[in-house]
Order: structure tokens, then C-alpha cells, then sequence
């Protein structure tokens, strides 16, 4: 199945969960994540539940702490 993920498009097998995802893609601290799934934040408790379709769109987000 095709799925945007961080603005690329990629085919990726089909009935994968989101932690599969983050496994298959190699992102780095993934305790550290945020996934944004078609434009909603989830919840890292939903990240072995939430299974994946065909034109999903998927961003990893990192937030960094910082300042002045």
C-alpha cells in the first residue's frame, strides 16, 4: 500500500500497525515521537493497535526544548 510519510510517498505491505511503522521507517528515539496519522495526534498507547491504510498520511514529529 502507498502512505505519505513526512511528505514522501512510499509503498509499505499492507496491514501494518503503527509501531510497526516506526520500526520498518528506523525513527530514532521512538519513545521521543509524536505521530500525527491523517492530520490527528495519537496516543502512544494506540501506536500497537492502530493499523494502517492505504493513503494514510503519516508525519514524526520531535519536539525540542530550547532557549534563550
Amino acid at each position: 500500500m502507498k502512505l505519505t510519510i513526512n511528505g514522501d510517498v512510499k509503498e509499505i505491505k499492507d496491514g501494518i500497525v503503527l509501531s510497526e511503522l516506526l520500526v520498518i521507517e528506523d525513527v530514532e528515539q521512538p519513545d521521543m515521537v509524536s505521530v500525527q496519522l491523517n492530520d490527528e495526534f495519537l496516543t502512544k498507547d494506540t501506536y500497537a493497535t492502530t493499523t494502517l491504510k492505504e493513503g494514510d498520511e503519516i508525519n514524526f514529529l520531535y519536539f525540542m526544548g530550547g532557549g534563550a
